[in-house]
């Protein structure tokens, strides 16, 4: 895990300096496990993000402002009785553990002055976020632990705050250097592994970039001490004198991790973007990795939802396939009939079979079976009744192909709407078009309409170009706001935005056309490709059948240029 005691210690060490003296303002909770705190200091507002996700456990500074419920959580009503106005005294980091504290003075019920703690446990799954009276009285926290769910430490209101149990490791920033021969001395293995198993705060990627310090490779046992112990000592007195040097690291030009400290072992593997700041490098990290993790929560249960149904349309279409099949052989029972009509004085009573000359193949002999319980007219209009019977079957099959074709068009671009949701509107406005169509659920006593949002706009050689984020507003985009003359762009036969151009009478030029493209491709299901074509089109070409769904047009007159899909 990359936050470890040592990015810890300098995401504390970086928070106190900006905080301590600072007031209160706002205690905000936008996801059920997040607190913001904006806090004033020195003339500026700081957001500070801490998170009890049970992937993306942290604390950091952050410039990016979430939406909030409106109506504020328990949890955020608590902190706000207590913490509002407060002025943090402290920030610290217990034993070199992965917690932060926040020491905040304020007053209580009474108008006494006491000082809280708002302490963040950043461990995996067992994050939290709790706050401590003067007494060491747990007063809330965002995660409830009672012992349903563990048996070694509970966390409810009214009970005595306790650190989570110890491991029995060292703190590094209190051992001496014997500390650490006794310890390297008496052990076996690989020496990183030895370091992360006997000192408390030290990851995995801290500790292999201390052997690489030393020995200019990570594979080292324990028994190749040298000097080493002397070197790790000058190390832990590095941090605790706060000599940090943060650092992202990147691999196949995505970031892949942080540290508090500078890592070289990659060597030519990784490129090291060195920061002043690691609350900024935290910040870069996270935000597309949180951001991800938050989508695919919030738009799960509609995934599942809608792929559900996806997978009834498919299963509609193979039985409508079978029967069309079945259906093929309607003609032949025309025939059957006409045989028999023209040769029911042949035809024994009781007979299983007959066998007449075919005079529409060349008179050739043909057997026909036959219902023995039936007289030979009934069995001639029997097959005329399995022909009528199959041709208006397959009429009818063909109209509901074509129904469930168009369902599954429409639901397979709501699929693609969803993996390109970025916001929690983005995903109430899917969830919406699919209630107005009569597909989800959802009980919407109390709550209020939501309005439907703006597209997209971006700016291109002097004009606009507007592109819809789901089928409502592709509609709303293509039937509303676009004037006839304006270009409509869609890639072809793919799923994905409506994109107009407002050209305001004048004919944007070609590689202004080829820009709009590129940015309509990256918004559609075809984003990874390499070469979509997009076709474009006046808008007063595009037109909406009578009935059908939303985001679904036909046009004509068009032009398609093939374009790689940039943002």
């Amino acid at each position: 895990m990359a936050f470890d005691g040592i990015a810890t210690a300098c995401i504390t060490y970086e928070l106190k300096n900006e905080l301590v003296g600072g007031r209160i303002d706002k205690v905000l909770q936008p996801e059920f496990d997040e607190i913001n705190l904006i806090i004033r200091n020195n003339g500026q507002n700081h957001r500070v993000v801490m998170s009890a996700s049970s992937n993306t456990p942290r604390v950091h500074f952050s410039s990016v402002q979430k939406e909030n419920p409106e109506k504020a959580p328990m949890f955020c009503m608590l902190l706000r009785k207590h913490l509002l106005g407060g002025r943090v005294v402290d920030v610290v980091q217990p034993d070199f553990e992965r917690i932060i504290e926040f020491h905040i003075e304020s007053k209580d019920e009474l108008g006494d002055i006491s000082v809280k703690r708002l302490i963040i446990e950043i461990m995996g799954r067992h994050s939290n976020i709790i706050l401590v009276s003067a007494k060491n009285k747990v007063l809330g926290s965002v995660k409830h632990i009672d012992f349903s769910v563990s048996k070694v430490r509970q966390l409810l209101p009214g009970m005595d705050y306790e650190y989570p149990p110890s491991q029995g490791k060292l703190n590094p920033m209190d051992v001496t250097e014997d500390d650490i021969i006794n310890v390297l001395s008496k052990k076996d293995g690989l020496l990183d592994k030895i370091i992360v198993d006997n000192f408390t705060g030290i990851g995995p990627l801290s500790a292999r970039e201390t052997v690489y310090g030393y020995f200019g490779t990570t594979d080292v046992y324990s028994q190749l001490l040298q000097d080493f112990p002397e070197w790790l000592y000058e190390f832990f007195q590095k941090i605790k004198s706060n000599e940090f040097l943060p650092c992202l690291i990147y691999k196949n030009d995505k970031i892949s991790d942080f540290s508090g400290i500078l890592i070289n072992q990659y060597e030519a593997g990784a490129v090291v973007e060195k920061h002043q700041y690691l609350n900024v490098a935290i910040e870069s990290y996270y935000s597309k990795k949180d951001k991800k993790e938050r989508m695919a929560q919030k738009t799960a249960r509609l995934f599942k939802f809608v792929d559900n149904n996806i997978a009834r349309c498919r299963k509609k279409l193979v039985i409508q396939h079978e029967k069309m099949q079945e259906c093929k052989d309607k003609e032949k029972y025309k025939v059957y009939g006409d045989l028999l009509t023209a040769s029911l004085h042949k035809i024994e009573e009781k007979a299983t079979f007959v066998t007449v000359e075919d005079f529409y193949n060349n008179m050739e002999p043909i057997t026909i079976e036959l219902k023995p319980e039936l007289s030979p007219a009934k069995n001639a209009q029997r097959y005329y009744n399995l022909y009528q019977k199959c041709k208006n079957a397959e009429v009818m099959t063909k109209k509901q192909m074509q129904i469930a074709n168009d369902e599954l068009y429409y639901l397979e671009s709501v699929a693609e709407e969803l993996a390109r949701a970025e916001t929690e509107a983005d995903v109430n406005e899917i969830k919406d078009e699919l209630t107005s169509g009569g597909y989800y659920k959802e009980n919407t006593k109390g709550k209020k309409k939501q309005t439907v949002s703006k597209p997209m706009e971006f700016e291109i050689d002097g004009y606009v170009l507007m592109v819809g984020k789901n089928n409502i507003q592709n509609d709303m985009l293509t039937l509303k706001l676009a004037r006839g003359n304006d270009l409509w762009l869609h890639t072809k036969n793919i799923h994905g935005s409506h994109g107009i151009i407002k050209t305001n009478g004048e004919m944007p030029s070609d590689d202004t056309i080829v820009k709009g493209a590129k940015i309509v491709a990256y918004y559609s299901k075809a984003r990874n490709s390499a070469n979509v074509p997009v076709d474009f089109t006046a808008v007063k070409n595009v037109k909406k059948p009578r009935g059908a769904k939303p985001g679904m047009v036909i046009y004509d007159n068009y032009n398609t240029v093939n374009v790689k899909p940039e943002k």
